[in-house]
């Protein structure tokens, strides 16, 4: 037993005291390299348009300078119920942040987007170009009726 125990230790101190050679593997062998490749995304850039009022409804809508407190309020409660999945305030994520809205769209844009948002994405250009800027994740239509609409208008623009 003695014997055995000092071979095996004899071999362990052989191996260990080598010159530091590595060994060659034989097999199949791969060596990658990480390659940089800078592609250049072109981002096109969602046109500003006040005068276009959208595909829906909405032809006009009256705004006063000062906010209704009360409609505010329930755009506030719509938003949180119907919109928050997609869109935050002032945070970029599924769909866009919605504050400063009013000041790339017009309201009636923001009112037939949110009540009749399967047509503007198949006819009007920034709808189109909207949904290719954010993947093609397409607004669900939420049955809004221009009411309710027009309560997230004026919570859009409290923000």
């Amino acid at each position: 037993m003695k014997k055995v125990l000092f071979a095996l230790s004899a071999v362990f101190i052989l191996n260990s005291c080598g010159e530091g050679k590595k060994k060659e593997e034989s097999g199949f062998q791969m060596n990658r390299t990480k390659k940089e490749t800078t592609l250049k995304k072109e981002k096109q850039e969602v046109p500003v348009d006040l005068n276009n009022k959208g595909i829906g409804p909405v032809k006009s809508v009256s705004l006063s300078d000062t906010l209704d407190a009360d409609m505010v309020s329930l755009g506030e409660e719509i938003f949180e119920v119907k919109c928050t999945a997609c869109h935050m305030p002032n945070q970029r994520m599924i769909g866009p942040a919605l504050a400063g809205s009013l000041e790339r769209r017009s309201p009636e844009w923001i009112m037939n987007m949110i009540m009749n948002p399967t047509e503007m994405i198949k006819k009007d250009p920034i709808a189109k170009a909207l949904l290719k800027e954010y993947n093609n994740a397409i607004m669900l239509n939420q049955n809004v009726n221009q009411k309710d609409a027009r309560a997230l208008l004026e919570y859009i623009r409290s923000l």
